[in-house]
């Protein structure tokens, strides 16, 4: 269980700062205030990816598995 919460952490940090970044880029622009408007997008965003990231994360683990297997 604590592997589970620490890679939640973890993924949803990386994924949720790079995703924020990208679409606020896309939708702003290089903006006089980026980093801010960033940042607040990030910081709304990395709960929402946290919690899924936990809930959907050992059925995407098993998926990926099953996959691999298949190739």
């Amino acid at each position: 269980m604590k592997h589970r919460i620490i890679f939640a952490i973890l993924m949803s940090f990386t994924l949720s700062l790079i995703m924020s970044a990208w679409v606020t880029y896309v939708n702003i622009g290089t903006h006089a205030d980026f980093v801010g408007i960033w940042m607040h997008a990030w910081l709304l965003a990395w709960p929402a990816a946290g919690i899924i990231a936990f809930i959907s994360g050992p059925f995407i683990h098993r998926l990926a598995h099953r996959i691999a297997e298949k190739i």
